[in-house]
């Protein structure tokens, strides 16, 4: 039966479908800290090894009106979805259609040449490992006053592409780890090409609805959001307050992903779960590599593999995760070894000030839910 309990002068609802008190109690406090940065609204779930549920949310859905945040609301997942393209490409790989040490030249063919960049020496297993050192060039939005004025801007991946073709290379591919939004948009034509089908019908067919993600969808250029939903805010220097930034079409296809904290929890649980690549290929997913010293700060101990990456546990063991942020949400999340107990979190609102302190309050709470009572790392 599910219980509701709204905790006095708090602002944080805590829905119960499974985990005891402790649970509970403890992912209430944790959104209730990353609310406290002034972030408008927060959703975290926790889903034990019995596939039972607790759900907190912090906070408001919509600065204007005051509503509260949906316990079951959808919001853009950013970067988590470059963890379904990883899927996608490590399921062709088992299925033989094509090698992760393939060069991107064999199926792109004279695609990626100019200013010292070559699809000849850059394979698919650079693209999804963040070593393809491809210059990222994907527009975003420097001020209030570019979003009104961009925010219904549309591009093609070959776009994208010619954009990054401007550039030398940052480093010689495999030399160097930097993280590339340029290189899952290079896997994304790669499958197209691979399968003949468009990558986000291949996502569908072969993650959404073999995990069970009735609520995640893709958007292509559609700038608005299914309901229910909190709407996506963005603190800009040029601006007072956060500026709603719901509406917008989103550039690189791979982050336009929406979903829900459940449908977040049934992927994962479902990939380190085993259930939708083969175990070859889940190894090939799970070999990490250091990540670049840029990254170091903002997640302390990760590494990165294919399309996940892998983090320490304060109660020791490590976990799995692909952390996604920008358009004024921001997405977290992580699921331990053996797919049992996992934790997702949905923020909307984004500060840049705020960039560290944001991620590693919103950390806390994916790492206390997989440390909770009868859990392990490992």
């Amino acid at each position: 039966m599910l219980v509701a309990a709204l905790v006095a002068g708090s602002g944080v609802t805590v829905e119960a479908h499974a985990g005891g008190p402790t649970d509970g109690n403890r992912l209430r406090r944790d959104v209730a800290a990353v609310h406290a940065l002034g972030l408008p609204g927060v959703q975290a779930r926790l889903v034990g090894p019995d596939g039972r549920d607790v759900v907190a949310t912090a906070g408001v859905a919509d600065l204007r009106t005051g509503r509260p945040v949906p316990p079951n609301g959808r919001a853009r997942i950013a970067s988590t979805g470059k963890a379904f393209i990883a899927t996608v490409v490590l399921q062709l790989v088992g299925e033989g259609r094509m090698g992760l040490d393939d060069p991107v030249e064999k199926w792109l063919p004279g695609l990626i040449r100019g200013n010292g960049n070559d699809g000849r020496a850059i394979t698919v297993r650079h693209l999804l490992q963040h070593t393809s050192g491809l210059h990222d060039d994907v527009p975003d939005f420097a001020t209030a006053a570019d979003y009104y004025a961009h925010r219904y801007d549309t591009y093609t991946p070959a776009d994208l592409l010619g954009r990054t073709l401007r550039h030398p290379p940052d480093f010689a591919p495999g030399t160097r780890w930097r993280y590339s939004n340029i290189g899952y948009i290079v896997a994304e034509m790669v499958i197209d090409r691979v399968t003949g089908r468009p990558w986000h019908e291949e996502v569908r067919r072969r993650v959404l609805t073999k995990a069970g993600m009735r609520d995640t969808t893709w958007p292509g250029n559609d700038p608005t959001l299914p309901n229910p939903h909190a709407r996506g805010y963005h603190e800009f220097d040029d601006a007072p307050g956060m500026t709603d930034v719901t509406e917008q079409v989103i550039v690189d296809g791979g982050a336009a992903f929406v979903s829900t904290t459940a449908d977040v929890n049934r992927f994962f649980r479902a990939l380190l779960g085993g259930r939708l690549v083969k175990p070859a290929q889940l190894a090939e997913m799970t070999r990490t590599v250091p990540l670049g010293p840029e990254f170091e700060e903002l997640l302390p101990g990760a590494r990165y593999g294919l399309g996940l990456f892998e983090r320490p546990l304060p109660c020791g063991g490590t976990y799995w995760s692909h952390p996604g942020g920008g358009s004024g949400y921001t997405s977290d999340n992580g699921v331990t070894r053996d797919g049992r107990r996992s934790v997702a979190v949905s923020v909307s609102g984004t500060r840049p000030a705020l960039f560290l302190q944001h991620q590693h309050t919103v950390d806390r709470v994916v790492e206390n839910g997989l440390c909770g009572s009868g859990s392990g790392g490992n």
